[in-house]
């Protein structure tokens, strides 16, 4: 009989337990198995399974001696359903992918699964990872742990659903517009967007496409820094990826290591924030006085984020999808096709202004950093809103443009150049949960999670997580 009781506990904790031979891969496929069968057909995280994939790699793993299993020593971990998966179906949320199963899986993948990561399940995303609303025409919408009614958001939405439901112990995801920091914010759980090139993944339309990434997402930071490493590392086929690093991310995210100076920014200066958000990070950056710290209001210059991104965002999408509009357009959502038909008609002046602002926004966020050792904000600009609303609308009086503008307090960063989490930091009054984005200046991924782990522990919000999936109150 699978042990339930281990969906509580920590990746780390599980880990230990692996290696120690407490328990074996097998035993956590069977608690799996079984906590899917109970909560994810509330939620609907994890709509694609692979459980006799799973147990033939587990079986390989366990042939190896302890010591040569690798960092997560067998622990399972789901990928999300835009990366390939050999011999798992991988639908990237679209019907035009409904039957695809690729024969070869995503740089990304193999190297989880060569350090001892054991593949179960693919996560749900909005078609092509569009729109921070994870919803679809394959597999439907994912829900919110929380309260079933609400959105787990997006685009790394079923990832997170898994981690708060208990149907996964680490998840997998990508970042390209705040797609792991959304979610993780929305869900009472925590996402990281590592640096450009700190997770080596396939490329796919460009070697240089440099907007989205690959990274983690967990329970607590302990358990992300310990997925960080599992994913970490260079690969000949990925010219942008950097060789991992001598020192555990890990072992930095227990360093206890403490920042000095904190800037917090209730808006980065560029977008409307629901009150309600705003008093619950703002309270949450404060108590890192607690550890000693300085804490300032403050953020760098990026009054260009939302004409940035809107440009460099639809020109990416252009490059990967237009093929699709000129031969699938009936089978894809508006929103796609608002993205695509963006980027066709950028012109050359239009992407040197973009590519511009962003390289300037960039110097100026990195100057910063001479003076802060981490920047704070709200991750989402909302609490968790209705499923069934596509996205944001308005905030606070303000109605957006566009779909993705609401994501402005996210993309800012991205176009940065910065590695940044969601740490959950607090509740709203109907006890949805509420995000805090920490941020770093490019690759000191060691010293966001050393100081996420320090405010992590001030807060003692750690732990709030899995929950079964609860009903509307």
């Amino acid at each position: 009989m699978a042990d339930q009781s281990l969906v509580r506990d920590t990746a780390c904790a599980v880990v230990d337990k692996l290696k120690a031979g407490d328990v074996t891969p097998l035993d956590l496929l069977d608690v799996l198995e079984q906590r899917i069968a109970e909560v994810d057909g509330k939620v609907n995280a994890l709509p694609t399974l692979c459980f006799d994939r799973a147990r033939s790699h587990a079986k390989a793993l366990m042939a190896k001696p302890a010591a040569e299993r690798g960092l997560l020593a067998g622990l399972p971990v789901p990928i999300k359903d835009l990366t390939n998966v050999a011999g798992v179906l991988t639908t990237q949320g679209s019907p035009i992918y409904r039957d695809n199963v690729p024969a070869k899986s995503d740089i990304l993948v193999e190297t989880l699964e060569r350090n001892g990561g054991v593949i179960y399940a693919k996560s749900n995303t909005p078609e092509f990872g569009a729109g921070a609303n994870t919803f679809n025409e394959v597999f439907g919408p994912t829900r919110n742990p929380w309260d079933i009614s609400r959105s787990a958001a997006g685009s790394s939405g079923g990832a997170a659903a898994a981690l708060a439901s208990g149907t996964a112990w680490l998840a997998h995801g990508s970042d390209m517009g705040g797609s792991l920091r959304n979610p993780a914010s929305f869900c009472g759980v925590v996402g990281l967007r590592p640096s450009i090139g700190r997770v080596a993944h396939t490329p796919k339309f460009g070697v240089d496409r440099t907007l989205g990434v690959q990274g983690p997402m967990a329970r607590n930071v302990e358990d992300l820094a310990l997925l960080l490493d599992a994913m970490s590392g260079e690969h000949p086929a990925d010219p942008l990826s950097l060789p991992a690093l001598p020192t555990s991310f890990l072992s930095a995210a227990r360093s206890g290591s403490k920042p000095k100076r904190i800037a917090y920014s209730p808006d980065l200066g560029i977008t409307p924030v629901d009150p309600e958000v705003k008093a619950v990070t703002r309270k949450a950056a404060e108590r890192f006085a607690a550890a000693g710290a300085i804490v300032e209001e403050a953020h760098p210059d990026l009054r260009e984020a939302h004409e940035c991104f809107h440009v460099l965002r639809a020109f990416d999408f252009a490059i990967s999808k237009a093929a699709l509009l000129r031969s699938k357009r009936d089978l894809l959502k508006p929103e796609v096709i608002w993205n695509i038909e963006e980027g066709l008609k950028l012109s050359v002046e239009n992407l040197e202004r973009a590519e511009a602002q962003r390289v300037a926004m960039a110097a100026r966020t990195l100057e910063f950093f001479d003076t802060y050792d981490l920047l704070l904000c709200p991750a989402t600009i909302v609490a968790p809103f209705p499923v069934e609303n596509r996205y944001v609308a308005e905030c606070d009086g303000k109605k957006f443009d566009n779909y993705v503008e609401w994501l402005g307090i996210v993309y800012a960063i991205t176009l940065a150049c910065c590695p940044a989490l969601s740490l959950p930091c607090g509740f709203t009054a109907s006890g949805l949960p509420v995000g805090l984005q920490m941020v770093a200046k490019p690759r000191a991924e060691a010293q966001l999670l050393a100081g996420a782990k320090v405010l992590e522990d001030i807060l003692g919000v750690r732990g709030t997580t899995p929950i079964d999936p609860r009903a509307p109150r």
